[in-house]
This record gives structure tokens, C-alpha cells and sequence, in this order.
């Protein structure tokens, strides 16, 4: 956890406890409201407590303070602690059967909300006054590399070194063709003592070897071409990638925008689900898994048991694949091809009706049986229920090159299944691959657990009517 969410973690432990405090001696101590037996403080004290930091974690309070202005912070404080206030009465933590009437229940909700509302907003000031603090003193501010060498990039770098408090700090420039030489001298050029640290194809490594954290693209409009390029060669790091506005048209529809003092940015990858909807579709990926794994175990007896008796070889099959954020995992498969498919050919795509297919992998195909031990890579953490495909190193090195979009795939969990397996036919080429990745996109662009949902039932009926690749 970053330095900036412990602080903020402990700011919140402290001001939820006191408001607890306050609320409890307005509740049991002021003689408003009669009690025959003094309520417990300390257990019910940790026990909301808990309760309230998970509950901010799941609804994004944890988040980067500095992706959201202070106003939009404390309205979604109001939002966040409205809900839990009401979750919190209804399921009677709060109010018990000595409260005398439901005036006084009411007056009570309304009261605690109020307090613990007041509490938190004020922590959420007081953490961004102490962080703004820090970074005028040039502590914790995040390293920051501007794309671009032009009149309209140096006035952001302006900005940005005249306002620490908004935590960015430039390490230097990138050039958009080649390191450019000073005027005065052979030395790379810099300003304010900012050098060009080299060029679009250094990107990665200078992302890397200076531990950027923002990458903010500033790139002149005749060169939008490379604005994919540029945004594709940061994808394999986690930074956060901001464009200045007249680059929208290039990116519509994927980018949401922020300000820096009125230079307006906007950023290429936000989170793409809230905190709660994360957690709801990696519990129902893990509750689906568990079901499916447990409650078939007969049906997948049977098919290892066919598998083995059609061809020789292993029940299993295993193969790397690039998941999210390009990290390698071994996918599991039914087996359905013979063990050495691959042997002679190297790394190719299943075509239709291929002769590499075993009689049982046939039907395993059609069905999409063969996918099933992919639950246990769900349950493992490496893929989703529902999510792009992943697909072999191999592959996504050529694809990267050829489809600049290719690897913003990867910016989630791969799936069991995905919007492009249900809108488009099985890869047999390059050209099918192109294809599918606007599918993907647009997955990625409007994933919700609905649409999830939506994906499961139209995969199911896929399977029902056996209308797999073959």
C-alpha cells in the first residue's frame, strides 16, 4: 500500500472511532434517551469500524486522491457514507430493541450519519492540506515524463513546477523522432534543467529505469499517428497516461478529463470498475468456479476417462499465456488434439475442422468442454469468468506489432469467455484476431458485472446448441 492510502487508512480509523465516540454519548450518555442496560462501546466500536473501512475501500474511497478534486471527494463521502448508514440500520447494528420508539430511531440514523459524515470529510481535507505539505517540500511527489518537446509542453512543465502541491515532478522530456542537441553546445537539450531523455522507442525503458509513475503525452497534432504507438509502448508499466485535448478525436470514447490548473488532460486509463463491482465479479467468478468444479466432478471423471482411451497423451493440457497486465500464466485445457500437434508445425491457429483434433476433442470443441479446467485458473486468480482471450507469447508479440491496440487487452483478467467470442467466429487468422480486439475494447470500455452477465447466458446457449468450433 502506498504511503499516501496508509496515511489516509489511518486517518480514517481515527475520525470513524470518534465519531462512534460522539455518537455513543450523545446516544447513551446525554439522558436523551432512557436505557435500562448501558450498551457495550469497545466491541461494537471496532466491529463498525471494520466495517467502514471496508465498506470506503469498496466504493473507491481509497483510490488516488489526486485523480478527483476535493469537491468531487467529499460528495462521494456523502454518497459512500449515506448507504452504509442506511445498510447499517436496516440490518438493526445500531438500533435495538431498547430504543424506544422509531421517532427516536429515526432521529438517531440521521444523527449518526451527520457526525460520521462531518468526521470523515473533514480526515479527507486534513489528509490532502498534510499531503500538500509534503510535496511542497518535494516529498513523495510522483516522477512524471512529458511526451513531447514543443512551446505548449514546456508551459505544462511550467505549471507543474510552480504547483508541487498537485504531486507530479518532471524527470524529463521525450522527443518525438530523435534526441535533440542544445543550440549552444553538443549536450542534449533541456529547460529549467529538464533534459530529453530520448526518443518514443525509449519509452518502456525510461519508464522503468526512473520509476515513472504519470506519463502526460503533449505530442503536436500532425503527429497523432503515434499517439497508439506512444500509449502501447506504456501499457506494459503501471502509469498512469494523461493526453492534452486535442488529441480527443484520436481516443473518443476511452478517456476522462481532469485539469492541471486549467490546462486540461485527459486520462487515457481510469479505473475501469468501481472498488465494489471488482469485488462482486471476482466473488462471483470464485463461487461460479467452485459450483462448476465440485458439482460436474462426475461429468469431468468421465470425459478424462474418454480422453484417455481415444488417444495417448495427458488428460490435461498446458500452455503459457499472456494474462493481465502481460504476465505469463499456464492456461488449462481438456486436451483435445493429439499430444505432439505441434511438434513438426511450431505455434499455429486451430483451423476448422483440423486434422490435429482428436474424435472426443471434436465433440470437447463443439461444446467448449474443453475450457472447463480453466475454472481452476479463475479460482487461482489468472483469469475471469468473462474477459478478452488470452493468447500465447508468441502470438501477442506478432500482434502487438501489427494491431498497436492489441495489448490494452490486457489491462484486465483474461476470460473463459468474452463479448468477442459471442459476436464473432473462432480465431483461424490474423484477420480474425483484428477483428475481435474492437470487441474486446468495447468490453473493456463498458465492463460491468451486467454486462458479464449478459456474456454468461449467450456463452450458455452457445454450448446448449453445440455451435462451438469443431
Amino acid at each position: 500500500m502506498r504511503r499516501e492510502k496508509r496515511v489516509l487508512l489511518l486517518l480514517d480509523i481515527i475520525v470513524v472511532n470518534l465519531a462512534y465516540l460522539l455518537y455513543y454519548i450523545v446516544r447513551v450518555r446525554s439522558g436523551i434517551i432512557p436505557y435500562n442496560v448501558e450498551p457495550d462501546l469497545l466491541l461494537p466500536m471496532f466491529v463498525i469500524c471494520i466495517y467502514w473501512i471496508i465498506w470506503f475501500g469498496l466504493f473507491g474511497l481509497y483510490r488516488p486522491w489526486y485523480e478527483q478534486s476535493t469537491l468531487d471527494e467529499i460528495i462521494n463521502v456523502i454518497k459512500t457514507t449515506t448507504v452504509g448508514v442506511l445498510i447499517l440500520f436496516f440490518l438493526i447494528l445500531f438500533d435495538d430493541i431498547k430504543t424506544p420508539t422509531v421517532v427516536q430511531s429515526r432521529f438517531l440514523i440521521v444523527g449518526y450519519w451527520f457526525i460520521l459524515t462531518c468526521f470523515v470529510s473533514a480526515g479527507r481535507v486534513l489528509n490532502r492540506v498534510l499531503i500538500n505539505h509534503l510535496n511542497y517540500a518535494g516529498i513523495g511527489l510522483r516522477p512524471t515524463l512529458i511526451v513531447g518537446w514543443s512551446d505548449r509542453t514546456q508551459k505544462l512543465c511550467d505549471v507543474i513546477i510552480k504547483s508541487p502541491n498537485l504531486g507530479y515532478k518532471v524527470v524529463g522530456f521525450i522527443s518525438e523522432f530523435q534526441k535533440i542537441k542544445s543550440m549552444q553546445s553538443d549536450k542534449i537539450a533541456s529547460y529549467k534543467g529538464i533534459p530529453v531523455l530520448g526518443t518514443i522507442k525509449d519509452i518502456s525503458d525510461i519508464i522503468n529505469k526512473y520509476n515513472i509513475g504519470e506519463v502526460i503525452i503533449g505530442i503536436d497534432a500532425e503527429d497523432h499517428s503515434q499517439l497508439m504507438d506512444i500509449i502501447s509502448r506504456c501499457d506494459s508499466a503501471d502509469v498512469g497516461i494523461k493526453i492534452i485535448p486535442d488529441l480527443y478525436n484520436i481516443v473518443s470514447g476511452q478517456v476522462r478529463i481532469s485539469s492541471i490548473y486549467g490546462v486540461p488532460l485527459m486520462n487515457i486509463r481510469p479505473h475501469l470498475m468501481k472498488p465494489w463491482e471488482e469485488f462482486l465479479k471476482r466473488a462471483i467468478d470464485i463461487l461460479v468456479s467452485l459450483c462448476v468444479l465440485i458439482i460436474g466432478i462426475p461429468f469431468w471423471l468421465i470425459i478424462a476417462i474418454l480422453i484417455k482411451l481415444d488417444s495417448r497423451g495427458p488428460v490435461l493440457y498446458k500452455q503459457v499465456r499472456v494474462g493481465k497486465n502481460g504476465k505469463n500464466f499456464k492456461i488449462l485445457k481438456f486436451r483435445s488434439m493429439h499430444s505432439e500437434a505441434e511438434k513438426h508445425s511450431g505455434p499455429v491457429w486451430a483451423r476448422k475442422n483440423d486434422p490435429r483434433v482428436t474424435r472426443v476433442g471434436k465433440f470437447l470443441r463443439k461444446t467448449h468442454l474443453d475450457e472447463i479446467p480453466q475454472f481452476i485458473n479463475v479460482l487461482k486468480g489468472d483469469m475471469s469468468l468473462v474477459g478478452p482471450r488470452p493468447e500465447r507469447p508468441y502470438f501477442v508479440e506478432k500482434l502487438v506489432k501489427e494491431i498497436p491496440v492489441y495489448s490494452h487487452r490486457h489491462r484486465v483478467r483474461p476470460g473463459i469467455t468474452g463479448w468477442a467470442q459471442i459476436k464473432h467466429k473462432y480465431d483461424e487468422s490474423i484477420d480474425d484476431v483484428r477483428a475481435k480486439v474492437k470487441y474486446d475494447l468495447f468490453y473493456i470500455e463498458n465492463i460491468s458485472w451486467r454486462l458479464d452477465l449478459k456474456i454468461l447466458l449467450n456463452t450458455l446457449l452457445v454450448m446448449l446448441r453445440g455451435k462451438g468450433h469443431a
